[in-house]
């Protein structure tokens, strides 16, 4: 079985990471890859890490570029898919890798982006209760944002067993600076960044927030109020997410374990540290793995629990094509098998 593959944005960090893990998938192949101010250029000159594509020219972003794939995925900024997606056939594999169609409330999305709703699909996170039957067989796919992968790993397993209280729930992430994207912005510049962290999207501004909200309340079965901070840290990739909510009366601490393993014991790309061992971006560098480690703090009755994923793999290019492996019956695991980079 081969599947023939157009990457839209690929000038940008995220189309460049799909372009980096597609290479290495048994039943791909690469065609169309495009982008709009880069169309015209070699794509070694943009992207020169990837070796074995460096002579291809990245064609325009066009619906006549992208069309007679079997695969689409839109790596665009938020915003820019929908018009696109709503031309390409029923019959195409889109996989957005924006924000354009993963909420559900069109009052949060118009609240948070300014714009009109786009509609909803299936979300692109196979690890939440039912969510791979959703995807199987799907021809339209939300991939979740990176800083929402991380909390939604971080959490659902404790609202899924009924064991957290839904109000109060505080998850503050410090991610890397691709997260931003490639634009030039001055306060994204080496000398702003190192040696040095900084909040931005204070007190519940940030555009993940509704979408961390979103999640959560399908896992609890009712509404889940979330504090959210973002912060940057000198570094380009990787994620660190601290999520905390209140446990239910009576909850112990090897309750919420049970309920944390139980969860992903059986998943290919999640897993719960032993008990000590807590989790390090590093160790998940450029892979689609995500390690997580929580703890019971008695004193405050709240749980504890980090997650870290690299935002540009399990955060947003491996998501994708974990999400297309599933949706065409293919194994999930299929060029997603690398391992993180050490030192």
């Amino acid at each position: 079985m081969t599947i023939s593959v157009a990457v839209s944005g690929a000038s940008g960090y995220a189309g460049g990471e799909l372009l980096r893990l597609l290479v290495s998938h048994p039943a791909v192949t690469i065609g169309a890859i495009t982008a709009h101010s880069s169309a015209g250029s070699r794509l070694g000159e943009l992207q020169p890490h990837l070796h074995s594509l460096s002579d291809r020219l990245i064609e325009e972003t066009t619906v006549e570029n992208l069309a007679g794939h079997d695969v689409v995925f839109l790596a665009l900024p938020h915003g820019a898919s929908a018009d696109i997606a709503a031309q390409l056939p029923d019959t195409t594999l889109v996989i957005d890798a924006g924000a354009d169609h993963r909420l559900s409330d069109p009052a949060a999305w118009e609240k948070f982006y300014g714009s009109a709703h786009a509609g909803t699909w299936p979300y692109g996170l196979p690890e939440l209760p039912d969510h791979r039957e959703l995807l199987r067989s799907a021809r339209r796919v939300a991939v979740p944002g990176c800083y929402p992968t991380s909390s939604l790993l971080a959490l659902t397993p404790g609202f899924t067993a009924g064991l957290l209280q839904p109000e109060d729930v505080v998850i503050v992430a410090a991610s890397g600076t691709s997260g931003a994207g490639k634009a030039v912005k001055a306060h994204l510049l080496g000398s702003e960044v190192m040696g040095g962290m900084s909040p931005y999207g204070v007190g519940g501004a940030h555009r993940h927030t509704p979408e961390i909200e979103q999640g959560l309340s399908l896992a609890a079965g009712q509404q889940v109020q979330v504090s959210f901070t973002p912060t940057l840290a000198p570094m380009a990739r990787g994620i660190l997410t601290t999520a905390t909510a209140k446990v239910m009366p009576g909850t112990t601490a090897e309750q919420l374990r049970d309920a944390w393993t139980a969860a992903y014991d059986d998943e290919p790309f999640v897993t719960v540290l032993p008990e000590g061992q807590w989790p390090a971006t590093k160790a998940v560098l450029g892979s689609n793995y995500a390690n997580l480690q929580l703890a019971f703090d008695e004193h405050a009755g709240r749980v504890i629990v980090t997650c870290v994923i690299d935002n540009l793999t399990k955060g947003t290019a491996g998501g994708a094509i974990q999400s297309m492996n599933i949706a065409l019956g293919l194994p999930e695991t299929a060029g997603l098998t690398l391992q993180g980079v050490a030192p």
